[in-house]
């Protein structure tokens, strides 16, 4: 199983995605990120062991204003928000045993 995203194509659909959620995890990418490319399935399938995260795709040529708000300067960026606030950022060479790691020990915390 592959957990499904939702697109997000303009600022306030981020905005609304990370109030509405409070795990919100955005995979932020551009159209010829080959990292990118690879890293989605394997981070969706990763997503589907943590049932209360939600996730969100957004391109940053599509929302260019994510670069500025979110300090992004490269791609892909992961950023997993709980309540509103960061907890979680990777970027560019993203080690997923590594971010599982982080993703349970919060999602523990949270919900056992």
């Amino acid at each position: 199983m592959m957990k499904t995203y939702e697109l997000l194509t303009d600022i306030n659909m981020v905005h609304q995605f990370i109030k509405k959620h409070d795990l919100a995890f955005l995979f932020i990418s551009t159209p010829n990120c080959s990292v990118c490319h690879a890293l989605l399935p394997q981070i969706q399938q990763m997503l589907e062991r943590f049932p209360k995260i939600k996730l969100a795709l957004i391109d940053a040529h599509i929302v260019p204003e994510v670069a500025g708000e979110f300090s992004v300067f490269t791609a892909p960026v992961l950023l997993l928000f709980i309540n509103g606030k960061e907890y979680i950022r990777e970027a560019r060479i993203v080690h997923t045993q590594l971010l599982e790691q982080k993703i349970t020990k919060i999602y523990e915390l949270l919900y056992e």
